[in-house]
């Protein structure tokens, strides 16, 4: 005898286990955006220099601003975000995680249909290497970026665009956090 199943039911909101979707984590902010004195010397910031750590949605809402045949880097994000929360530098690891998340989560929003989705592809690492840990990896970022018009070469194992200082997007000054510095100093405290 066969056993019924239950078509009913709802199908779950989120995957097994318990796991976020790219989406949700690119919204967690976990009281994100902070700012705060570096205290140790770590990747280029000098101690007593001022970092943000951003919230992941300002990273994904700089990289939504690039526009067809213009491109971004992760220096290039982290300098804006300095700049709107006051800060003299952005934290470069978090950041380019970020990038990474909204990524994801551009790439699982188109999956479900969505066709305004984050063009992660144009976000380069350094130097204007194209990111291989973004979805598709290097032939799908390739195809997209050479589609755009960016002319694609490779150096050992690592992809390059082609003078991608010439087609940068200057992001307009943002506007400064309004964060109070006694604000910023507590919430520099919060994050120990």
């Amino acid at each position: 005898m066969k056993a019924k199943m239950r078509t009913d039911s709802p199908s779950p909101a989120k995957p097994l286990r318990g796991k976020k979707t790219w989406r949700e984590k690119l919204h967690d902010a976990k009281g994100l955006p902070k700012v705060g004195p570096v205290c140790r010397n770590m990747a280029g910031v000098k101690i007593g220099e001022t970092m943000v750590i951003p919230a992941p949605i300002e990273v994904d809402a700089l990289m939504r601003r690039v526009p067809r045949g213009k491109l971004t880097t992760i220096d290039a994000l982290r300098t804006s975000l300095a700049t709107k929360h006051r800060a003299s530098v952005a934290c470069p690891i978090t950041t380019g995680i970020f990038a990474w998340i909204a990524a994801h989560a551009a790439d699982e929003a188109s999956a479900a249909g969505e066709t305004e989705i984050t063009p992660y592809w144009r976000t380069l690492k350094t130097k204007g290497e194209i990111n291989p840990k973004y979805p598709g990896g290097l032939p799908a970022l390739t195809a997209r970026l050479e589609a755009e018009g960016h002319v694609i070469f490779q150096k050992g194992k690592r992809m390059y665009v082609r003078d991608f200082e010439r087609v940068l997007t200057r992001f307009a000054p943002a506007k400064a956090s309004r964060m109070s510095p006694a604000r910023r100093k507590k919430s520099s405290r919060d994050a120990d």
